[in-house]
Order: structure tokens, then C-alpha cells, then sequence
């Protein structure tokens, strides 16, 4: 069930490449349709072993070949179905493993009860939080009572072989314990997208990132970076490829003077100290506080994609590197892989951080470690494990400490996260750690990010590698990592409060609403009448307040104008909130005489109305439109109904749902000012009478808020709930409406 998590990053990438270098001289590599390849002419038993040696080789690329057309001919084949999930979640490429877990579900979910944990989990590694927790709950209810081992969750026992088919009531326990996490991770992820940090995070770039993977980013200064990579895009070719380009090496590359922020020149190979090495996989380089020691890894292949690492260094001596050798004092213990070595200050103290699966004082997986040194007899004590503030049972990796704040950041798996790897940061160290904290969107998204590390010259910038969406692909769009800029935006936020507009006191229990010019919609659940959000260069905002009974005004705001070298900034608003009341007027409504046709100092008014019904979308009206005096009653009668209808489909076109509109024409009823003054002409009173009037018919909860981010459930599960709400109150849209009918006439 578990899998390595070096396999799942590194090594499917190197055996992407084997398949390019080998793709003339291997058959079990060489042939891609079922036309020509030998392998697919094979019956299916010989071709299901084919396949089978694949995937426990683990050449999950290849294999997939194979189970699909294994499957095309038996589609509802669980066992088919699930082992090309299992290759699609191996490779990374979530959207095809999450429906064939789903599917692998719905055939035989006796024999893979495991199929729902696994399908919510690359459900949450597309974005799709919401679908994924439905698997989540659904796993959890499946399974409950699996932990005192009387239902092991309708699992199979015909198969004793396959932990994911048999699982025992121990490993589900250890499941339903991870589910209740990926939840919770859900949860944060949803808020976390809606409050972004204060930061944009863009691709390094067609310079650096290739479509292969690129790793551990080490900012030199601020005009350099060195970083490891395995490719430069070509396809490799067969027979006399460049070995050194297949494995993992160290590159360097310099900053680009011009507009373009942040960009990079062509990459030059590392050859100081020679620390490349065609036998190995060399990467995870970072120099000591002096810069007289250069620390790095070496990774080594072995059976069925294996990897092993091990820690070195080397000193630089008069004017030139040492020849690296191993670090000492069981930083390398042996039978484990020790990796991803970073050396900081921590008070006074000089220690190397690390990770590392070994298994003596571990807490499960690859945990992070430190080793105290003394640069006076280049000794390394111990290594002593970073805890159980920071360690989980899961995976802790590449650590990067930040002397300047007394910060440790690394990735994990085994917290709540946005996806698979997060980036965590925590204050102390080097054994004791608080303030744990997940770095949140969008630095973190629903991919992995690993190898955090910030610029050393102070500023808020920073250093990701990810898979995210956008990165440059090999295989499938995430398959693969890049390195990722994180540039630090000025931090700009609203503070508010909502008061009455008639006693000037704050309005308790009131949803707050942030939306921009591209429809996203933010909500602060508001105990008290006072609120806060966080805001983004680029866009422009619309704050109202929604509370039943009442009427919001709105607070625009723009950050359109605001560049990313501008201070921080905080905006002070006040919305105010007052009681629906029966009809309001809108001024400069009007019309010539004997016509229908709005006109052109009327536009700005009625687009006043526009915004005044968008912010309280609970709330329906009826349109009034009336005449003067002059002319028939009955063809005036029919010239405000068209008075009215001009200004409804005004409404409409501005976005106002039909059918929260009524037109009704009145005629010369209830005159506004006098049509005559002493048995005279009067203009101006019948230019005033000329006008059009709203009157509030209804206040509909179940329009009121879109969503209440501090409320349980759902969009669609609040909706519901104040929809039974509404159905269930005493005062009813249609008695409003007849009374409303009844004032008029």
C-alpha cells in the first residue's frame, strides 16, 4: 500500500527516461500500439505477467500500456481497473486514477475496500475538495466498525496476498485515522484558496524547468541559482546517450537583467569541486554558513527502482574542492537513505538538518533529523530526531532553516494538507518546535510542494518546487516537478464594520460579502459587526453586508493601480445597514412627453438601482411608472405600463433575474406635484410626474447569501436548509405582494 515517496517523484521520471533512451533496443519499451507490438498479440495470461513484471519493476508508464488493453478486452474487470488506478496515482496523473479507483469501487468494492480512500485522494490532488470528502465520509461509514476488528469492512479474504484487497483491521484503523486528516485538509484548502497569502508564485521558466524534473533550488545571492535536473527537453536518444543528462546533476544559472522579473539565463553545468557524477544521482546541494563547505547528496539506483541516498561534503581548501567523502558520526546510517542536507545557525550552533527513513527513534516514513557540528575538528555528533512537533508517521522532507527568523520550513504528508506534500513552517529548533503552520495558497496548492527555500538576502521571496498545473510535462500535465518563483506582494487587507444606518451601532450577526470583477466571492461570518479581508493586486471589490430584515449599501474598492514594490496597505470601510422598508424613489427617472423611451440622465440612476439589487439579492420589487395629466386616462394608463416595461428590461439587461422584476403602469394616479398652477400650464410639475418609483414586495432568505463560509455544510447543503427555512415562515411573498397592491391603488 505504501509506496516510497522517491519512487513516486524521482523515479517515475527515470523511467520515463529509460523508455526514451531504451525505445530501440528493448521490446518491452519499443512497441506502443497493440498493431505492431508482440506483447499485444499475446493471450491475455501471458500478457497480464507481461504487465505485471512492469508494475512490480516499477515501469508504471509502460504497464498502463498493457492493463488498458487488457481491459479493452474485459472492461468491467476489477483487478484490471484497479492496477491501472494504481499506475495513474504512481505517475502522479490524477484525474484518470481517481475514476478508475472510483470505477474499481462500483465493480467489487468487497475485494477493494481501499478503492474510495484512494480515489478521494486524487480527487483533493485535482482540487476537487468537496467530491473528495464525499469519498472520505463514504470510506469512514463503510468502515465503522472495523477498529475493534468485529467488521473488517466487508473485505475479502480470497486474497490474502494483496494488503490493498485484504487489508487488516490494524491498517484500516491507520486509514480512517489519515481520512479524518485529509479531511480536515480539505476543509483548510477550500478557506485557504479564499484568503490567499500576500504572494504570486509564477514558473521559473523554459531556462531553468525542463519536461523532465527539476529539483532542491539554492539561491546564490540574489543574482544566481543553482539547482539540479535530470534533461534538457530533447528526447534522449538511444545507444551513446549522455548518461550524465539521464541522471539527476547539478546546473547553475544567472538572473536576466531586463523587464522581466525574475527570469534566467541558459543554464551552465557546476563544475566546481566536480561534484557531478554519471554513476549517481547528484542533487540537494547547499554551502555551509562560510561557504567553505559544500554539503549534497548522491542517489543510487537499484532492483525495481530503489533509490538510496547518502549525505557528502567537501571542504574548499587553498583554491580548490577536496574530494568529497561521506559525512561522518552515523549521518549515514547504514540500510537507510539519508538525504536533502541544509546547515544553519541555530543560535550558535552550526547544525546540518536532514531527512531520512531510518528506523531507530523514527516516527514511520522519512523523518526529519539534525546533527550538531564543530567546524574547529570537523566533527558531526549523533543525529537526534527533530521531533514529534514536526514529525509525523508520513514523509518529513527537504528541510531549509531560516536563521534570520528562527524558522524551520519543510514538506509533509502526514499534516493537513491542500494536496499530497505541503510546505510547513515552524519557530525554534533544533529539537523543539511551535507555531506549526501550513504556508497556505497559493504556495501550497492541491500538487506536491516540496523544497521551499527563501532568497538570502532578506526579502519576503522565495524558492518552490511543485508539479502544480503549468509546470512543463512529460507525460501527463503533473507528472512532473518544477521550480517555482514566489515573489511577496504588499499586503493589503479591508477592516470594516457594519453598522445601522439609523443609530449608528454596530450590527451584530451579519454575513459580509467580498466579490470582485471576476464573480469570486468571499464571506466573513460576523459575530460582533466587524470584519476583515485580504486583498490581492489586480482587482477591483464590492463589500456588502447581508443580514435579514435589512438593506446593505456597498464599498468599492480597487487595488487595480497597486505594483508589487508598493508598502502594505490597509483600507478602513463602514457598510451600512437599514430596515427594508415598504417603496423608496430613485431620482432623475424620467421621460419626454408622450414617450416610453428612457433618457440619458436616467441611466446613471437606474444603474444606482442595479447596484442597490445586487447587494441584497434577497429583495423583489415592482416597478411604479406614471404619467402626467394630459391625455386620456386610459392612453396614459398604457404609456406607464410601457414607462415601466423600459425600465424592467433596463434591469434585466444589467443582470437583474427576471423574475425578481414587476412592471405595473398607474397612469396619472397619485400625482407627484401639481399639472397646472392656477389653471395654467404647469411644465415642470408634469415633468415631475413623469417618473418611475420601486416598492420592496419581498425578502426571500433563501436569496440572501450565496454562502456562509462560518456555517456547517455545503453551498448546495446551506442553500436547502434555508430554503425549508423559508417554506416554513409565517410571512408569505404573496400577502406582501397584496398589500403592497393595495397601498398603490
Amino acid at each position: 500500500m505504501r509506496k516510497n515517496w522517491l519512487i513516486l517523484i524521482l523515479a517515475t521520471i527515470i523511467v520515463t527516461i529509460q523508455y526514451d533512451a531504451n525505445a530501440q533496443t528493448n521490446n518491452k519499451r519499443k512497441y506502443r500500439n497493440k498493431a505492431n507490438d508482440p506483447v499485444g498479440k499475446l493471450t491475455s495470461d501471458r500478457k497480464l505477467r507481461w504487465a505485471d513484471d512492469l508494475y512490480r519493476t516499477g515501469s508504471y508508464f509502460n504497464a498502463v500500456d498493457y492493463y488498458q488493453q487488457l481491459k479493452s478486452d474485459d472492461e468491467r474487470n476489477p483487478f484490471y481497473t484497479y492496477r491501472l488506478a494504481e499506475c495513474y496515482r504512481f505517475t502522479r496523473d490524477y484525474v484518470p486514477a481517481a475514476h478508475y479507483y472510483l470505477e474499481a469501487y462500483a465493480l467489487d468494492k468487497k475485494d477493494y475496500p481501499l478503492s474510495n480512500y484512494y480515489a478521494g485522494l486524487m480527487l483533493k490532488q485535482q482540487g476537487e475538495y468537496t467530491a473528495a470528502m464525499v469519498c472520505f465520509n463514504k470510506f469512514l461509514a463503510e468502515n465503522k466498525k472495523t477498529a475493534s476488528g468485529t467488521n473488517q469492512g466487508a473485505v475479502s479474504t480470497t486474497v490474502a496476498n494483496d494488503p490493498d484487497r485484504s487489508p487488516s483491521p490494524k491498517t484500516i484503523k491507520i486509514i480512517k485515522k489519515k481520512v479524518l486528516v485529509e479531511i480536515k485538509g480539505c476543509e483548510m484548502a477550500i478557506k485557504s484558496i479564499k484568503e490567499p497569502e500576500p504572494f504570486t508564485v509564477i514558473n521559473a521558466g523554459p531556462n531553468v524547468n525542463t519536461s523532465y524534473t527539476e529539483l532542491s533550488p539554492y539561491p546564490l545571492g540574489d543574482t544566481a541559482l543553482l539547482f539540479s535536473t535530470m534533461g534538457r527537453n530533447a528526447v534522449i536518444e538511444a545507444n551513446g546517450y549522455d548518461k550524465l543528462q539521464y541522471k539527476e546533476h547539478f546546473l547553475i544559472t544567472q538572473k536576466q537583467k531586463g523587464p522581466v522579473v525574475d527570469s534566467f539565463q541558459w543554464p551552465l553545468p557546476f563544475y566546481d569541486g566536480g561534484f557531478n557524477d554519471a554513476a549517481f544521482h547528484t542533487g540537494n546541494g547547499c554551502f555551509s554558513p562560510g561557504g567553505d563547505r559544500f554539503f549534497f547528496t548522491k542517489c543510487a539506483e537499484a532492483d525495481s527502482m530503489i533509490i538510496t541516498c547518502s549525505i557528502y561534503y567537501s571542504r574548499f581548501d587553498a583554491q580548490h574542492w577536496t574530494v568529497p567523502i561521506l559525512v561522518p558520526g552515523n549521518v549515514n546510517e547504514p540500510g537507510s537513505s539519508n538525504t536533502m542536507p541544509f546547515i544553519a545557525k541555530v543560535g550558535k550552533k552550526e547544525i546540518l538538518f536532514f531527512s531520512s527513513n531510518r528506523v531507530l527513534q523514527s516516527r514511520g516514513g522519512y523523518d526529519l533529523w539534525y546533527s550538531v557540528i564543530d567546524p574547529r575538528n570537523n566533527s558531526f555528533r549523533r543525529p537526534q530526531n527533530c521531533g514529534k512537533q514536526v514529525n509525523t508517521t508520513s514523509d518529513e522532507i527537504t528541510p531549509y532553516y531560516d536563521s534570520r527568523e528562527n524558522k524551520l520550513y519543510f514538506a509533509t504528508n502526514g499534516l493537513q494538507s491542500m494536496g499530497g506534500f505541503d510546505i510547513y513552517s515552524a519557530s525554534g529548533g533544533p529539537s523543539r518546535y511551535t507555531n506549526l503552520k501550513n504556508l497556505g495558497y497559493p504556495i501550497n496548492t492541491s500538487a506536491d510542494e516540496l523544497y521551499y527555500i527563501k532568497d538570502p538576502l532578506g526579502k519576503p521571496d522565495a524558492y518552490v518546487v511543485s508539479n502544480r498545473i503549468g509546470s512543463y510535462a512529460l507525460k501527463n500535465p503533473t507528472c512532473c516537478n518544477d521550480i517555482w518563483r514566489i515573489q511577496g506582494e504588499p499586503k493589503l487587507a479591508v477592516i470594516g464594520k457594519v453598522v445601522s444606518k439609523r443609530t449608528q451601532e454596530l450590527m451584530p450577526q451579519t454575513v459580509v460579502k467580498m466579490v470582485d470583477q471576476k464573480g469570486e466571492l468571499n464571506t466573513y461570518n460576523s459575530e460582533d459587526g466587524n470584519f476583515i479581508f485580504n486583498m490581492s493586486r489586480g482587482h477591483s471589490y464590492i463589500i456588502t453586508g447581508d443580514k435579514q430584515g435589512y438593506t446593505s449599501t456597498r464599498a468599492s474598492i480597487s487595488t487595480m493601480e497597486i505594483k508589487r514594490s508598493d508598502p502594505n496597505d490597509t483600507v478602513y470601510v463602514t457598510i451600512y445597514l437599514d430596515s427594508i422598508r415598504n417603496s423608496f424613489s430613485v431620482s432623475n427617472i424620467y421621460y419626454d412627453y408622450d414617450k416610453a423611451t428612457l433618457r440619458a440622465e436616467s441611466v446613471a440612476s437606474l444603474d444606482s438601482v442595479i447596484h442597490f439589487l445586487t447587494d441584497n439579492p434577497s429583495i423583489t420589487v415592482e416597478i411604479y411608472s406614471y404619467t402626467d395629466a394630459k391625455g386620456k386616462p386610459e392612453y396614459n394608463l398604457a404609456l406607464s405600463q410601457r414607462r415601466a416595461q423600459s425600465v424592467l428590461d433596463y434591469l434585466e439587461k444589467g443582470g437583474i433575474d427576471r423574475n425578481r422584476l414587476t412592471a405595473k403602469g398607474f397612469g396619472s394616479k397619485n400625482a407627484a406635484a401639481p399639472n397646472d398652477n392656477n389653471g395654467k400650464d404647469n411644465p415642470e410639475g408634469r415633468q415631475l410626474n413623469r417618473r418611475t418609483e420601486f416598492r420592496i414586495i419581498t425578502d426571500v432568505p433563501t436569496r440572501r447569501v450565496l454562502y456562509n463560509s462560518a456555517m456547517p455544510g455545503t453551498m448546495d447543503q446551506q442553500e436547502k436548509n434555508l430554503r425549508v427555512e423559508s417554506e416554513t415562515t409565517d410571512d408569505e411573498p404573496a400577502n406582501n405582494k397584496k398589500a403592497g397592491k393595495d397601498d398603490a391603488e
